[in-house]
């Protein structure tokens, strides 16, 4: 047994961290990034493109959330469901951190106090997504040795 627990209230504070992510979503695209006006830009067939994948951010990360709210346990119980869905959710959030600090800080988001203090707050929570997800994959290989 690994001496470290994970905490259970950790793993469902990540979970509605999550699903708020998925509901500020929009609200990111359209005022921080005018995402819409841009995407208005591109041929219809990639407008549609856009905003799929758009909608698939925003259902994963939903869907990430609802299974660490619901099921906490089950994502620290040493299967190998609870490794490969761990494994899955912390290469999403690694990827997405990773992602962050090669490519956006070439990006300016507007200068507005509440966009900056808003930036800083999601990059932290990307980053406590990366780290729950990742301590509970290894936590769960772990187990499993």
């Amino acid at each position: 047994m690994m001496k470290t627990d994970i905490p259970k209230w950790l793993i469902i504070l990540g979970g509605c961290g999550q699903i708020f992510t998925a509901l500020i979503y929009p609200y990111i695209r359209h005022k921080v990034f005018d995402w819409y006006n841009d995407v208005k830009q591109l041929k219809p067939l990639n407008q549609e493109i856009a905003k799929t994948y758009g909608r698939y951010i925003q259902g994963l990360n939903f869907s990430f959330g609802l299974i660490a709210i619901i099921i906490p346990s089950d994502l620290k119980n040493g299967t190998n469901l609870s490794i490969a869905i761990t494994g899955l959710i912390a290469a999403y959030w690694v990827g997405k951190v990773a992602t962050q600090i090669a490519y956006y800080p070439m990006y300016e988001i507007p200068q507005k106090v509440i966009f900056k203090i808003g930036s800083y707050f999601m990059n932290f929570l990307f980053t406590l997504f990366a780290v729950v997800y990742t301590w509970l994959l290894l936590y769960n290989i772990y187990e499993t040795i």
